[in-house]
């Protein structure tokens, strides 16, 4: 993605794309937020487990443990590679997809988890989208977990979101620069009200704006 060009859905599968084989070697361990809310579901036989944004399936693996199907998604092809290279036997599907258009079926995701993938969407109206699709696929009595960096993050010093790049740096220190919206709280707040979820409450953790939230 080029630094003048304004950030597009393809942009960003496409720097993740490039960086996506040393990106998940860096990602091993789950978010302790994520542990915490998995932890607590309690387990379901009769829908799915949803990783959004599931990189290298780090997350879904824990989804697995609470129920017996979980799909992975993420736009990017060299993520999803790294999540099969590194899948157990667990039952977790990969797919190749869009937040904004999920191919799953409404009300088919007992436990879902939207972490750290939000904020890489190139405008509101794709942000507010993404979470409507959450709520689309996520059965009545379904919940899930969404995050988004924060500008209480130490490495910001802004009180208002703002859109920003952050640079990957690739072994041989060629960067490439990754497209993000900062969230304030506040801000966060008011996109996940926005969208089709109910929202059950909001917190903020490392950096992180955090919604547990459902249908």
């Amino acid at each position: 993605m080029d630094d003048d060009d304004p950030p597009t859905r393809r942009g960003v599968r496409e720097t993740y794309d490039r960086i996506g084989s040393h990106f998940a070697e860096t990602r091993a361990h789950p978010w302790p937020a994520v542990e915490r809310f998995v932890e607590r579901a309690a387990p379901t036989t009769d829908a799915w487990g949803l990783d959004l944004g599931c990189g290298n399936a780090r997350h879904a693996a824990l989804l697995a443990d609470r129920t017996e199907r979980v799909v992975g998604i993420d736009a990017s092809r060299t993520v999803l590679d790294t999540a099969r290279e590194r899948k157990t036997d667990q039952e977790i599907a990969l797919c190749q997809a869009d937040a904004t258009h999920l191919p799953l079926a409404a009300d088919s995701v007992a436990l879902g988890v939207y972490i750290a993938t939000i904020h890489h969407l190139p405008s509101r109206a794709d942000r507010v989208a993404s979470l409507d699709e959450l709520a689309r696929v996520l059965a009545p009595d379904g919940r899930a977990l969404v995050s988004a960096w924060s500008t209480s993050h130490e490495n910001f010093d802004r009180e208002a979101g703002f859109d920003t790049t952050v640079d990957w740096t690739l072994p041989g220190d060629e960067t490439v620069p990754r497209y993000y919206h900062i969230y304030d709280p506040d801000e966060f707040e008011r996109d996940v009200a926005a969208s089709a979820l109910d929202v059950e409450r909001t917190f903020e953790e490392a950096g992180n704006c955090y919604a547990v939230v459902c249908s």
